[in-house]
């Protein structure tokens, strides 16, 4: 690392002392004139003092700059000041426009670093001060830019900007790579609410990541995501690629019980409940997933085959089934069934593991069934639980489901 030192000068001006005479300006000689250089009453001749100067102090104090000046392709973490025999007083870093890099020194004064990582394929311009034990100073500089990436990792999430979800939304990240800097895109992934509501994230896997808060989400909060991952190495090599924001609102609180024993679901809004809907869930052989579920996506009318569902036989189908509410990546719905008899809902678990509502004939459904009233209503980020059924608990990854996983391991 290259360093500066620059000494702040002391000018001490010389005077140059010249003797004078009161009375006449020289002892007069023989010709009667002033004898040059003679001061009165010394009685002899006269001579100018010799100038004196003091040497310019230099700051014990160095400052060190990495990047050094003039390096191409620095990494975006890259920057750092530090000094020795000294402490530093002021850092400014300035991007290719002029804009300020936040950062700030340690309480130490030896050092000072970004506030966040730099840009990718920018130049930054370092102008850093210090002093030494003594108060004397000494700067530094230093111009740089950063590397333009080679490789670039895309992601995509579940969010529309401007769109309402349910109370039980997670938001869900799917980088279509193994991450290994998985700590440096979590940080760079922020939430703003305005009751400072804390998300935190937790990795699927090392190519998906979900956040959501503690508890459920208050119907009516306003959720900004800072998605900042251009500039973020996540995996040797590859960087980010991406800088976006994106927003969306909590709607009304929508919570519906399954209880697979009693066959029925009951739907509480902002914590009342509303309706209790007869219902089959699925079968002693094929049970519905027990725990906390939430609608994923809505998709109207789902063409569902046996297909799916490994080994089963006999009971092979394929349907176009209405009303249909995703609940996880594996298969399981809350839909319209329109081919068992009225009796069935409130009775008997008949299903593959989905949750089944009466429905009209036909492969749009009805629209005045219990089946068609629930789907109008319902809004992704809805939560389902399911209790008492013979089925393991859903797992957190399946789905929207890490509601499952105990924050304190989340």
């Amino acid at each position: 690392m290259r360093s500066i030192r620059v000494g702040a000068a002391l000018a001490v001006g010389t005077t140059l002392l010249l003797a004078t005479a009161c009375g006449g300006g020289g002892t007069p000689n023989a010709s009667g004139s002033a004898t040059p250089g003679a001061t009165a009453g010394s009685g002899g001749s006269g001579s100018a003092a010799p100038p004196s100067s003091a040497a310019p102090k230099t700051s014990a104090a160095v400052v060190d700059i990495e990047p050094k000046d003039g390096t191409q392709d620095a990494a975006p973490n890259a920057l750092k000041v530090g000094v020795t025999s000294g402490k530093l007083t002021q850092v400014a870093v300035t991007d290719k426009s002029g804009a300020a890099v936040p950062g700030s020194i340690a309480p130490d004064g030896l050092s000072w670093v970004p506030a966040n990582g730099l840009s990718v394929a920018s130049s930054y311009q370092v102008n850093a001060q210090a002093t030494d034990a003594n108060g004397v100073s000494t700067t530094a500089t230093s111009s740089f830019s950063t590397l333009t990436p080679s490789q670039t990792s895309r992601s995509s999430d579940n969010v529309v900007t401007g769109s309402t979800y349910g109370v039980g939304m997670i938001v869900s990240f799917d980088f279509h790579m193994q991450i290994q800097n998985t700590k440096a895109v979590e940080k760079a992934i922020t939430f703003e609410t305005p009751d400072n509501t804390q998300v935190k994230g937790h990795w699927m896997g090392n190519g998906r990541l979900d956040l959501r808060p503690e508890n459920f989400w208050k119907s009516g909060t306003t959720v900004k995501v800072h998605i900042r991952l251009k500039s973020v190495e996540v995996a040797p090599g590859v960087y980010g690629g991406s800088d976006r924001d994106e927003s969306f609102t909590i709607g009304d609180s929508r919570i519906s019980t399954v209880d697979a024993a009693a066959h029925t679901m009951t739907v509480q809004k902002n914590g009342q409940t509303v309706e209790t809907i007869p219902i089959s869930s699925g079968s002693s052989e094929h049970p519905t997933y027990n725990g906390t579920m939430v609608i994923e996506a809505r998709e109207d009318t789902a063409h569902m085959t046996s297909a799916s569902v490994p080994g089963l036989k006999p009971g092979e189908y394929d349907l176009q089934v209405p009303h249909s509410l995703r609940l996880t990546d594996t298969g399981t719905y809350v839909h319209g069934n329109n081919w068992s008899s009225h009796d069935t809902f409130g009775s008997e678990n008949v299903s593959h593991g989905c949750v089944g509502l009466e429905d009209a004939p036909g492969d749009a459904g009805g629209t005045d069934t219990p089946a068609a009233k629930f789907y109008a209503t319902a809004q992704v980020g809805d939560v389902v639980k399911v209790v008492n059924s013979k089925g393991a608990t859903v797992a957190a990854d399946n789905g929207l489901s890490g509601w499952n996983m105990p924050w304190s391991t989340w």
